[in-house]
């Protein structure tokens, strides 16, 4: 019967741990930057912006 190991295990978890803070760190400066009210995506710009030139109108 083969024997548990244990060293892999242990680094299995290790590893768990490390992305799982990594992830909560992503998580924290994602949240803390930006709200919903300030995410770039939901105001979006129906008109193009008024500091880039327009064509003359032919007319």
């Amino acid at each position: 019967m083969a024997t548990p190991n244990y060293g892999y295990e242990k680094r299995q978890r290790e590893l768990a741990k490390k992305r799982k803070a990594e992830e909560k760190k992503l998580k924290k400066q994602q949240g803390g930057s930006t709200s919903p009210d300030d995410a770039p995506d939901a105001q979006a710009p129906a008109e193009p912006a008024a500091d880039t030139p327009q064509p003359p109108s032919a007319g």
